[in-house]
């Protein structure tokens, strides 16, 4: 789709349409991460947040899955005397 620059305040714009922006799940007054590849293409990703209930659940769930093994050092002193 063929999109037309315009002057916004001392910066230039680009309206993105609607169908776009409901793909990408965005919304007035989110942010976009902005990036400009070798060959000079501008690539716009909805800014990812980083969610600490979601990764505290990730981890604890995780370490629930792990078995309680021996201590590795008590292994060693063990092995290591005669």
């Amino acid at each position: 789709m063929k999109l037309q620059v315009s002057r916004w305040g001392n910066s230039l714009a680009v309206r993105l349409p609607v169908a776009y922006t409901r793909a990408a799940g965005l919304k007035e007054g989110d942010s976009v991460e902005a990036s400009i590849t070798s060959a000079g293409a501008i690539n716009l990703a909805p800014e990812r947040t980083f969610d600490k209930a979601a990764f505290l659940t990730r981890i604890t769930k995780l370490h629930a899955s792990m078995p309680m093994t021996a201590p590795v050092v008590e292994t060693m002193r063990q092995e290591a005397r005669y």
